[in-house]
């Protein structure tokens, strides 16, 4: 059961794009998650909000003791201190009025008791009793969770002045981990991108983490997850520590913004499905290694929370209500998380007005899995952000690569002992000289060249955006990165908050074309595009043959079940037909790579 008045969230975006979107949205009731990759930009937030609502801000230098938890510890302060004053004035205004006080109930939800309570309360004469319920629904009014994410894998090791690094304590997972813990935020704590076994175990330290006496938990654990053996095994090992696991947050492998983290060919529609028949082996399995740790610490397991089972929601190319109501209805979904289509409302995300400009005109050819990201995860992306022109211009003038200012993504020893990054101006030159020394073609220089030097510096150029909106950077000194998911090619205007919500709920026009492609429809095409790659790239080496044998067979059977889906009766605005459509040109496709897999595969005999 969840205690959101809201059926959907506001997942995070980038380093800057959702920054500070709870103070633009938890005052309506809307959670939302900020990240805490770059604690030095939440420090420059901070500093602009402090001014702004002429709060105390004393700056928290870069090299202070434990810097970095610190001013995220403050900057998610003066984030909750923003959003407890703004949610006050809302409360204080009048009904009856056009104000936010109005705006916040008319967002809510058709089926919300208090939006029912609402409706009631329009058609009340004055009195006593319409009085008392203004009292009780100006009560029940809370503001949206603020709620964080840490990448996991970004765990760099931290080093004092003299070279020497510090205690694995201060790592920066462990350390952006530590400044959400010490903050006053009852909230949500998102773990994606992998799992860190040393980072889980950190969690144990902080009380707030787990039930008090009231069997309340003050600060929950969610966890990102694109398979139910991830989930399985990670809320394993954290029930052992007497950790629960708040919610499952299942992303789309392939159909999401941000970094993309492929399935082996485990369509989305078969892993809800897999979730839906066995949620509850997840209580079964984590309920009995809680409640132990809880009485090896002498503590006292709430029987309130016996019955309490995680969340498990879904997110990545979700494109209109219909496709909402089969996740929901179908699937069994408890929430729904909705990311790119914000980055075009101004009121939600802190994006400058080129980049906006250039996603609201972007169709299909301009949104790419691209090779720009140090982490050489596939990063999706728009062709002609200002980090493009940067990093392409830098190339032209004969000085590849990035100052690296930040140096989150240092993760490459193959030049130096201590890690680099592979976009920084460092790396490139090493390997670009290592290359020029190769006795290779023209053609494969020329190929092993551009895989050096297309890397961009994301952790510096996805916060610029935020800055240069906000006016605290000028748009010519800080190229700017974003990372979309495909979805947004369908939304090409920009929207209000209440056009965006009335689109998720179903109410009113739809904000996307009737022809655009079921969610389920673009990925499989996304995951065939995928399987065709790798088919492509590979050796033929014993385990990539095993791969890739997998890797069919999970499409052959996500392929089967998304042409059972299609036969269903639609729901409004579901694009059904698109998914029927999709398979059908998608087995041919499979065929012919499966044609090349084999031919490839008999040579390499």
């Amino acid at each position: 059961m969840t205690d959101s008045i809201h059926s959907f969230h506001i997942p995070v975006m980038g380093t800057g794009h959702s920054a500070d979107t709870p103070i633009r949205v938890a005052p309506f009731g809307i959670s939302s998650v900020i990240s805490l990759v770059d604690d030095l930009l939440l420090e420059k937030l901070r500093k602009y909000y402090a001014e702004t609502y002429d709060l105390q801000y004393s700056k928290i230098a870069t090299n202070d003791e434990d810097g970095r938890a610190k001013r995220i510890s403050a900057y998610l302060n003066i984030v909750h201190e923003i959003v407890q004053k703004k949610m006050e004035e809302i409360r204080q205004q009048p009904f009856f009025e056009n104000n936010n006080k109005k705006k916040y109930f008319e967002l809510l939800p058709e089926e919300s008791t208090l939006k029912q309570k609402y409706n009631k309360l329009l058609k009340m004469e004055a009195g006593d009793e319409r009085n008392n319920l203004e009292k009780d629904l100006t009560f029940s009014m809370k503001p949206g969770s603020i709620d964080v994410n840490i990448m996991v894998n970004l765990d760099r090791v931290r080093f004092n002045k003299n070279g020497d690094p510090l205690g694995e304590e201060f790592t920066d997972a462990k350390a952006g981990l530590r400044g959400y813990a010490n903050s006053c935020l009852q909230s949500s704590i998102i773990f994606s991108a992998g799992i860190n076994r040393s980072l889980y175990s950190y969690i144990s330290k902080f009380r707030d983490f787990y039930r008090d006496k009231m069997g309340q938990i003050k600060k929950r654990i969610i966890l990102k997850v694109s398979d139910f053996r991830s989930a399985l095994i990670q809320g394993k090992f954290l029930a052992k520590k007497g950790l629960e696991v708040y919610e499952f947050r299942i992303e789309s492998g392939l159909n999401c913004g941000g970094h993309a983290f492929a399935s082996n060919g485990i369509l989305l529609p078969k892993l809800l499905k897999e979730f839906k028949e066995k949620r509850k082996s997840l209580v079964a399995e984590f309920k009995p290694l809680i409640q132990k740790y809880y009485k090896k610490m002498g503590w006292e397991y709430p029987e309130s929370a016996i019955n309490i089972h995680p969340l498990i929601t879904v997110q990545g190319g979700i494109g209109n209500h219909g496709e909402v109501s089969r996740l929901t209805k179908d699937f069994g979904m408890d929430l729904t998380g909705w990311a790119s289509p914000f980055l075009l409302v101004p009121e939600v995300t802190c994006v400058d007005d080129s980049t906006r400009e250039l996603l609201r005109e972007a169709r299909g050819e301009d949104l790419y899995l691209s090779d720009v990201s140090p982490l050489s995860i596939p990063f999706n992306n728009v062709r002609g952000t200002g980090s493009e022109l940067w990093t392409k211009k830098r190339v032209e003038e004969g000085r590849p690569g990035s100052p690296c200012p930040k140096k989150f993504l240092v993760t490459n020893t193959e030049f130096t002992k201590k890690p680099i990054c592979l976009a920084s101006r460092q790396y490139q030159a090493a390997k670009l000289k290592e290359i020029e020394n190769m006795e290779i073609s023209t053609d494969e220089e020329e190929r092993l060249r551009e895989k050096v030097v297309v890397k961009n510096c994301i952790c510096d150029h996805l916060g610029n955006g935020a800055l240069i909106a906000l006016g605290i950077a000028d748009e010519k000194n800080a190229p700017q990165s974003i990372c979309p998911g495909p979805n947004i090619e369908w939304f090409d205007k920009f929207y209000t908050l209440k056009e965006m919500i009335d689109h998720i709920y179903g109410r009113g026009p739809s904000l996307v074309s009737s022809k655009r492609p079921h969610m389920f429809a673009k990925e499989i095409e996304m995951y065939m595009d995928d399987f065709e790659k790798k088919v492509s790239n590979s050796f033929q080496t014993k385990k990539e043959i095993l791969t890739m044998l997998e890797y069919k067979k999970n499409l052959e059977e996500g392929l089967d079940f998304c042409l059972e889906i299609a036969k269903k009766l639609p729901y409004p605005g579901e694009n059904l037909e698109s998914i029927a459509t999709c398979v059908k040109e998608q087995r041919s496709r499979l065929d012919r790579i499966n044609s090349l897999f084999e031919e490839r595969n008999c040579l390499a005999s």
